[in-house]
């Protein structure tokens, strides 16, 4: 079976954790991290962390992979959180700046738009962290950010001579206590943020952004 981003960091962490008990060294961790990153099955994952106590990840992610995600609404701990921390920060200036598909957000991340526009969509994210948090300034700019409905999401952001906004297109209701919750919030100048709450994906499905 082929491997998603997701095995490939759940693998990456058993690799860190053998590092912080001594149990390889920075060289080891640096070669074994590059077969991860370019592994395309769970066989190739295997070899990685045949000789660390934490090599029963592999086999568990795999078995996880062949079975539905557990239900969320009956309170079990939510899969999405944790993995290697993508970029902190996503810069349009006078451009254009991206952040979609599969990434892992930050426990804090900070967006900035002038002149420009940024889009950040978390509906095939993963979370560093249970809460995180994103900090999105835009000056005569915009930026959109799109939730999924599963997740709990509080918007403190502020409008000066501009927009600061939540927008709910899903009609859903709250997601549980368990879900991971991102914080928005800072300021739209002369420009605007606009949240987007939309109907989670099926993070089972093929997935086709990048």
């Amino acid at each position: 079976m082929r491997v998603s981003d997701a095995d490939r960091e759940q693998v990456a962490q058993v690799l860190h954790q053998a590092l912080s008990e001594g149990r390889i060294t920075i060289n080891e961790l640096e070669e074994r991290l590059s077969s991860v990153y370019s592994a395309k099955t769970f066989a190739d994952l295997k070899p990685v962390t045949a000789d660390l106590p934490g090599s029963a990840a592999v086999a568990t992610t795999a078995s996880a992979s062949l079975q539905p995600a557990p239900s969320r609404a009956l309170g079990l701990p939510d899969n999405r959180v944790g993995g290697h921390p993508g970029s902190a920060v996503s810069i349009g200036v006078m451009s254009g700046a991206v952040r979609k598909g599969s990434w892992v957000l930050p426990q804090q991340h900070t967006t900035f738009a002038f002149w420009g526009g940024a889009e950040i969509d978390l509906r095939s994210a993963r979370f560093a962290e249970k809460s995180c948090t994103i900090t999105a300034v835009a000056i005569m700019g915009g930026i959109e950010i799109t939730v999924p409905d599963d997740i709990n999401v509080n918007v403190t952001g502020i409008g000066f001579m501009g927009a600061f906004m939540l927008e709910d297109k899903s009609g859903a209701p709250p997601a549980p206590p368990t879900a991971p919750t991102v914080t928005i919030n800072g300021l739209g100048f002369w420009g605007g943020v606009v949240v987007y709450r939309k109907p989670a994906k099926d993070l089972n499905a093929p997935q086709i952004e990048s």
